[in-house]
């Protein structure tokens, strides 16, 4: 793996430089997932119990109101334009300085920063950063950085699940023996790991339902039955009165359909601008295929955004993909 620079090599940095700070903010990715929230607000937790005198401050786009059960949640600032310096930026679960969308201005301005992420595609861009590829989530990585003893039950809770959505509930390939052991750890703190499981990942609206059962029904296989895509149009989200976060989960049942090894889910945010969402089950590396789009991610599981219409997305990703099912890579 290459070297970042400054890549630090002490699990503790993270505490070193938080113990050195009085005004701290942390930031996530835009379009917060679980694993986004939960390390954002696990580290939020443990370090206002370890430091109760530091002014700490989380900022994020408005997450999905299902982790709404995690310690915190509700403190969560929405307000990219405060004007506040802070002494330390923590950034966590965000692959480039874009991917921090207007809360940037908090990075770019702090005296001093750190990024803890296991994303492949990171370049490392903070003035410290520890990026574990291997990990099966940002939790995991920020985990590492933590004391488990002093790890309560609330911050637990966070942990386990950022992991929980980033495994997929430990089906990804991405979970490891030290996924399983970092999660049980968290689960001898006491969690209401099924409560969890249900809440945060299984659950769903009657609107997040029937705008699933849309997109399952209006796919299309293409590739001799190898991929499968589906889209969702702005007018469609309209239509059904959702959020971006209600489509979460749409591609990865696209992905476990019979004979399929690669999945795509377009999600149009503006008029011919889509958000895409690539899912692979072992022979395609999204994340390069990604890449080449401008976006990131990992070997499974990435992501990026694409102008034109449906049919010109899918034509272009199609190209790459179809060049690593018959050059056998991955």
């Amino acid at each position: 793996m290459m070297q970042r620079k400054n890549e630090v090599a002490c699990m503790s940095k993270l505490m070193e430089m938080v113990r050195d700070a009085q005004t701290i903010a942390i930031l996530g990715h835009v379009r917060p997932d679980g694993d986004c929230v939960g390390s954002c607000l696990a580290a939020l937790g443990y370090i206002t119990e370890q430091y109760p005198e530091k002014s700490v401050r989380v900022y994020l786009e408005k997450p999905p109101e299902r982790f709404h059960y995690l310690k915190h949640f509700d403190e969560i600032s929405q307000d990219p334009g405060t004007g506040q310096v802070y002494d330390l930026c923590v950034c966590l679960d965000s692959s480039d300085e874009e991917r921090l969308g207007d809360f940037g201005v908090y990075f770019h301005g702090a005296t001093h920063s750190i990024c803890l992420d296991h994303h492949i595609t990171n370049p490392g861009y903070a003035e410290y950063n520890d990026i574990r590829a291997d990990a099966s989530s940002c939790c995991e990585v920020l985990y590492a950085s933590l004391e488990d003893e002093k790890i309560g039950k609330d911050v637990a809770e966070c942990l386990y699940t950022g992991i929980l959505h980033d495994t997929n509930v430990f089906k990804n390939s991405n979970t490891t023996e030290n996924t399983m052991r970092v999660a049980g750890r968290m689960m001898a703190k006491g969690i209401d790991f099924s409560r969890i499981i249900d809440d945060g990942f299984y659950r769903k609206t009657y609107l997040q339902n029937q705008i699933l059962g849309r997109a399952l029904m209006e796919s299309v296989m293409f590739m001799d039955g190898l991929c499968i895509f589906s889209a969702v149009r702005l007018k469609d989200v309209k239509f059904y009165g959702v959020e971006s976060s209600d489509l979460d989960g749409i591609v990865d049942q696209l992905r476990v359909t019979e004979g399929v090894e690669c999945a795509i889910f377009l999600h149009e945010i503006e008029s011919h601008v889509h958000k895409v969402s690539m899912r692979s089950n072992n022979r395609v590396d999204v994340s390069k295929v990604a890449a080449y789009f401008g976006g990131g991610g990992h070997v499974r599981a990435a992501g990026c955004t694409m102008n034109g219409s449906v049919y010109d997305v899918i034509n272009n990703l199609s190209l790459h993909i179809a060049k690593q099912l018959s050059d056998g890579e991955a």
